[in-house]
């Protein structure tokens, strides 16, 4: 089925998750293709298998409806609000998660924004090479460097696998709301997940960058940095935190294609499928 995520769909009143793609891309200042992300998440979904060889079950059965894509032809001014009320009808829906795709990060601003009015006391697990906590940047604070500013103000906020921070936003890690475990100093992945449940309380929202990867994993990203996490502490990490937290929401942002491979998409439609599997497991 083209046009849904593992060429597979079920309506919408009957999906456990839901996958909206926002190809929308303004204010990427290193490289430029999140725009393609979504369209290219989808496609390198149709080269996933539908048996999940790590949990040995086909999550796709507990139904998977992929939404069009959301038509991103206006400023942030005028589409966030717009994009604001969507999530927010979505995140409303009973027995459903919401993967939001991008799309470059500061879609974040809008996502996490919805789920903060779902669920008070919302947690945002950050996993990203970047801070992103500037207020502005470029002129703008819809900029994908400032995409977890506004969260930081309402939400409590634990970022992982920092490595690029800019002098202007130092002062805001590890400040207010935000804890900021930066890689160099957290490189024992089972410590860290430790103290990743241990500063994270219920709800939680995964506010993915995909950057957060070291580039070997994902090297489609808009902003690629090196000293990443490998595909397996990644995923331990997103394994730990389903399990002892209540994960309402997702989004996985910045994928940019490259023209000659498509590891890229796959490996995020892989995570996407294996997140699903996660949030399944607790079901049983």
């Amino acid at each position: 089925m083209p046009g849904k995520f593992l060429g597979v769909d079920v309506p919408l009143e009957k999906a456990r998750f839901v996958v909206l793609p926002i190809p929308y891309e303004r204010t990427t200042s290193y490289k430029k293709g999140t725009v393609l992300g979504p369209e290219k998440f989808i496609e390198g979904s149709q080269g996933l298998e539908l048996w999940d060889e790590e949990l040995q079950v086909q999550t796709y059965k507990r139904g998977i409806h992929t939404l069009p894509a959301v038509v991103c032809d206006e400023d942030a001014e005028t589409l966030f609000p717009k994009l604001e009320n969507e999530v927010l009808r979505l995140a409303r829906m009973k027995r459903k998660t919401l993967f939001s795709i991008g799309g470059e990060h500061s879609l974040s601003q809008v996502t996490i924004a919805a789920f903060a009015k779902v669920y008070p006391g919302l947690n945002v697990l950050h996993f990203d090479a970047h801070a992103d906590l500037r207020p502005t940047y470029e002129g703008t604070p819809h900029n994908h460097a400032c995409a977890l500013y506004p969260a930081s103000r309402m939400c409590r906020i634990v970022q992982v696998g920092i490595r690029s921070v800019a002098e202007e936003e130092a002062h805001l890690t590890n400040a207010g709301n935000v804890t900021t475990l930066y890689m160099h100093e957290t490189r024992d992945i089972q410590k860290l997940s430790a103290r990743v449940l241990k500063e994270l309380s219920s709800p939680v929202y995964l506010s993915i960058d995909l950057d957060g990867f070291d580039p070997h994993v994902i090297p489609g990203v808009g902003t690629p940095q090196p000293g990443g996490f490998s595909w397996y502490e990644g995923l331990d990490l997103f394994r730990e935190a389903i399990a002892r937290k209540d994960v309402v929401g997702v989004d996985i942002m910045e994928l940019c294609p490259l023209q000659d491979t498509s590891q890229s998409e796959l490996a995020a439609a892989k995570l996407a499928y294996r997140l699903m599997g996660y949030l399944g497991l607790k079901e049983k």
